[in-house]
C-alpha cells in the first residue's frame, strides 16, 4: 500500500502518460543484463500495482524476480534503507528475500527507474487457523522485532495515526470522490472514528517505537516445508509492534483472542510484548480502512488500478465503505483484546 505521506501521493494532471508505460519488454530485459545476469526472454508480469514487479527467465532456466519502483515514492536514502534492513535480518538468520547485489549495489536505475533483482522464492500462503502456525509466525516476529528495536530508521517513515486517518478522510473529501447522498453520512462516522482512533493511541500511550515490517499479511508470507520466509519490506517503518501482529487475526472477538494467545505464546519466546499496545488493534484496523480507500483514489492516474479495481468509486463500494466504518465505530467501543 501506498503512505500519504509521500510525494507519489499526488495524483498525476489529467491527461499525463504514467511513468510506468516507458516499461517495454526490451527495457524490463535491460535492467536485469544491467546487473550482470543474463535473461532469456521469459518475462511475466506478477500481480502488483505499487510497483511493478516482474518474473525473469534466465539463460540455464533459473528466473528472478524484477521489482520496479514506483517513481517518486521512495527517496534513494528510504529505499537503501530498506535494502539494508533486509541484509541486516537475513545476517539474523531471519528468512527474508533480500535483493539479490553485484558487488555491494543492490538498487540500480536505468532509464530514470530505480529497481531491484531479487531471487526467485517459492510458497503459499500460511494456515492461520492452525495454533502451531500462528505460534511459528510469533517466534519469528519476536525475532524480527528484536532486530528492529537495535537500531532506528531514519529515511524511512513512521506509522502516523493523523495522515493515515485524517489525511486520507480530508483527501477523499477535497477530491469528491464520495458520493453527494453519502458524504453527511461519510463525514459523521469518520469524525466519531477519527476521536476515537485518537484516544486509543492516547491510552497506549508509552509503547516503545521500532522498525517494523510494517505490511505483514497473509500475502507478504511464503510457506514452505521448511516454514515461512518474509517478502515485499516495501512498507517497512518505524511504529508499534502490535503492526506486525494485527493483521493475522481474523473471525469473531473470541476466535480474535485465541488467536492473539497463540501468536503471542511464541512471540514471547524471543521478545516481551507490551500489552498496552492491544489498545491499539481497532485503532489500526480503521487506519488501513480509511487508508485503502484513499490509496486507491491517489493511485487512479496509473491505469493499472481502474483495469483491477473496477468497482472502486461505485456507489455500492461507498455505501459498503460507509457500513464497514460504522461497524469498526462499534468495534472501537469494546474492551482491547485480553489475552
Amino acid at each position: 500500500m501506498s503512505d500519504p505521506q509521500n510525494p507519489a501521493s499526488t495524483p498525476e494532471p489529467a491527461g499525463a502518460t504514467h511513468p510506468f508505460a516507458a516499461l517495454e519488454p526490451g527495457l524490463l530485459l535491460d535492467m536485469v543484463e544491467s546487473t550482470g545476469l543474463l535473461p532469456d526472454g521469459r518475462l511475466l508480469a506478477l500481480n502488483s500495482y505499487e510497483n511493478r514487479v516482474y518474473q525473469i527467465g534466465l539463460d540455464g532456466g533459473d528466473s528472478v524476480i524484477l521489482k520496479v519502483y514506483r517513481p517518486g515514492r521512495w527517496s534513494e536514502a528510504a529505499l537503501r534503507e530498506e535494502q539494508r534492513f533486509a541484509r541486516e535480518l537475513a545476517e539474523h538468520d531471519i528468512p527474508v528475500v533480500s535483493p539479490l547485489a553485484q558487488g555491494e549495489e543492490a538498487l540500480h536505475d536505468l532509464a530514470g527507474f530505480r529497481f531491484a533483482v531479487y531471487p526467485r522464492r517459492g510458497g503459499h500462503a500460511p494456515e492461520l487457523d492452525d495454533p502451531a502456525t500462528l505460534e511459528w509466525l510469533g517466534r519469528l516476529l519476536g525475532r524480527l522485532h528484536n532486530v528492529g528495536s537495535a537500531e532506528a530508521f531514519y529515511h524511512r517513515p513512521v506509522l502516523d495515526p493523523n495522515a493515515m486517518g485524517r489525511g486520507s478522510r480530508d483527501f477523499l473529501l477535497a477530491q469528491r470522490w464520495i458520493p453527494a447522498h453519502l458524504e453527511p453520512a461519510y463525514q459523521s462516522v469518520t469524525d466519531g472514528l477519527l476521536v476515537d482512533i485518537a484516544a486509543a493511541f492516547e491510552r497506549a500511550e508509552g509503547w516503545a517505537p521500532i522498525r517494523l515490517h510494517g505490511d505483514f499479511h497473509p500475502g507478504n508470507i511464503l510457506w514452505t516445508d521448511a516454514g515461512p520466509h518474509l517478502v515485499d519490506l516495501d512498507d517497512c517503518r518505524t511504529g508499534p509492534a502490535i503492526q506486525d501482529l494485527w493483521m493475522l487475526l481474523a473471525g469473531d472477538r473470541q476466535e480474535r483472542t485465541i488467536q492473539m494467545g497463540d501468536l503471542l505464546a511464541g512471540y514471547e519466546q524471543f521478545r516481551d510484548f507490551d500489552p498496552r499496545e492491544m489498545q491499539l488493534v481497532e485503532a489500526l484496523r480503521t487506519l488501513r480502512m480509511l487508508h485503502y480507500a484513499a490509496w486507491l483514489a491517489r493511485r487512479w492516474d496509473d491505469p493499472a488500478f481502474p483495469a483491477a479495481f473496477t468497482w472502486f468509486g461505485s456507489d455500492r463500494y461507498w455505501e459498503e465503505h460507509v457500513l464497514g466504518l460504522r461497524e469498526q465505530a462499534a468495534a472501537m467501543q469494546e474492551p482491547p483484546l485480553s489475552v
